[in-house]
Parts: structure tokens; C-alpha cells; sequence
């Protein structure tokens, strides 16, 4: 063979590497079906991100989306339509105005209810949630469609939390619904430092942080957790939440857990 010794260790080397990137391949492809079909609702970022917070392989978000359509995987997900209400109530201005920017935790608070539907009926959870991190800081759930105390209940278990930490200064980020608006709402955190701001009506792109997630919440434990079938709803949520804050990776914390993300940053 008129092969010459530099081009034979060339091809040698081509073909192990060949092996190795076949190797990788099947693996990936593995570790793509396991996490999607443990969660149904995971994209192909959420699944890069989840691969490498546990086994450390950095992968190219471009790799993994092409390993998904490979494998014909898509996140099992419905998108919603936003309808405009009617009216407008404007008790108090627009502060955040788009503005999302935090440099530490307690600094820009979101809030809203949302419904789910479990055994023929409507139970509803409200909760507020931490824009430096998306964590989820209280909440509060109801087996009574229409139960303003989930908004009262959940505020009172933030303002423990406020009162510990001590911010300086807390934007609390609604709607303007009914209960946000009220006097009684007002009254609850009138001795704390937080300032009230609200959406404009019928504009759900002034608290897009509240609204994304509102949904994604719920795909996802009805994708990925099956809750219609649990046998306790609150028991569910508590372990939900436990979840969402402390093993669920997120694509704007660089896939890490709030929690892991307000740790690693010294808070």
C-alpha cells in the first residue's frame, strides 16, 4: 500500500475521534429522552441546562436542539391568548416601566393569581415571586374560586420574610385587580417600606416576568408532574414550589436554581 506513515496516523487519529463523537451522539441522545420524558415540558435549553448542572457536559444549545429534532422532542406546552378587559382601574402608577433590573434580592416583587382546575373545581393560588432570582417567596391556596385571602395570606407570609431580611426599599409589581386595588390590601403593608406599582390595563407585557411564569407553572405540573391525579392539591403545591425554587433550573439564572443562584451570589 503507498500509504505514507504521516497519513496513516492521520486517518488512525480521524477515526477515533469519529468513535468518540458517535459515542457522545448516543449518549446525548440518552440523556435528551430520559430528561423529557421525566419532564415533557422542558425545551432544548431547559434540557442543555439540565444536563449540565448534573453531569458537568457542556454541550452547545444548538447541539441539543438538533438532538431533539433528531429524536422528533418537543416541549408539550399550549400558548395562551390574552384577552383586554373592559375597564381600567388606575390606583397607582406604572413605576417599574419595563424596568427589571435588580442587584440583590427583596428589591422588585410580582405578584398574581392564577386558577387550577382539579377534581371539578377551581381552587385558586396566588404568590409572589422575587424578580432578582424567580423565586417564589409565599403563596397561598384556596379550594374557593374568588378567595381574596390567598392575596391577603400570601402578603402577610411575605411581609415576615421583608421584615426579617430588612430591604431598604421593596417595589411590589400587580395588576390592578380588585384586591390589589383595595384599602384592606394597602392597609396590610402600610407600615412596611414598599412602594405599590401596577400595570397598565389590559397590557400584560408591563409584568412579563408574573405572566411567563404563570403559565409555564402550570404546563409544566400538568406536563411533567401529572397533578390531576394527586390525591391533596396543597400537598402537591407545597412540593411543587419546594421544587420550583430549589431543583427546577432556570435559562435566565444560567440554569441554575433560584436559590443556588441568590447562594453562589452571597445572599
Amino acid at each position: 500500500m503507498n500509504i505514507s506513515r504521516s497519513g496513516y496516523y492521520r486517518w488512525s487519529n480521524n477515526r477515533a475521534k469519529w468513535r468518540q463523537y458517535k459515542q457522545d451522539r448516543i449518549d446525548l441522545e440518552q440523556y435528551v429522552k430520559n430528561i423529557h420524558n421525566k419532564y415533557p415540558s422542558y425545551g432544548y435549553r431547559r434540557i442543555n441546562g439540565l444536563i449540565r448542572n448534573k453531569t458537568g457536559w457542556i454541550i452547545s444549545d444548538h447541539q441539543v436542539h438538533k438532538c431533539c429534532k433528531y429524536l422528533n422532542i418537543k416541549s408539550k406546552v399550549k400558548r395562551y391568548k390574552w384577552i383586554k378587559p373592559k375597564h381600567e382601574r388606575l390606583d397607582y402608577p406604572n413605576i417599574i416601566k419595563t424596568n427589571w433590573k435588580t442587584t440583590g434580592p427583596y428589591q422588585k416583587i410580582v405578584s398574581d393569581m392564577t386558577c387550577i382546575p382539579f377534581k371539578g373545581k377551581l381552587y385558586n393560588l396566588t404568590f409572589y415571586l422575587d424578580v432578582f432570582n424567580n423565586e417564589i417567596l409565599s403563596y397561598n391556596l384556596s379550594d374557593k374560586n374568588g378567595d381574596v385571602r390567598t392575596y391577603y395570606e400570601g402578603l402577610k407570609d411575605l411581609l415576615s420574610k421583608i421584615k426579617e431580611e430588612q430591604p431598604k426599599e421593596v417595589i411590589l409589581h400587580t395588576d390592578q385587580g380588585a384586591t390589589y386595588s383595595s384599602r384592606m390590601f394597602a392597609d396590610i403593608h402600610k407600615n412596611y417600606n414598599i412602594i405599590h406599582s401596577m400595570s397598565r390595563a389590559g397590557t400584560p407585557t408591563d409584568n412579563p416576568v408574573i405572566e411567563s411564569i404563570n403559565g409555564w407553572i402550570k404546563e409544566e405540573m400538568n406536563c411533567d408532574f401529572n397533578y390531576r391525579e394527586c390525591d391533596n392539591l396543597f400537598e402537591f403545591i407545597d412540593e411543587f414550589i419546594h421544587y420550583f425554587n430549589n431543583e427546577r433550573p432556570s435559562f435566565k439564572l444560567k440554569y441554575k436554581t433560584p436559590v443556588q443562584y441568590k447562594i453562589d451570589l452571597g445572599f
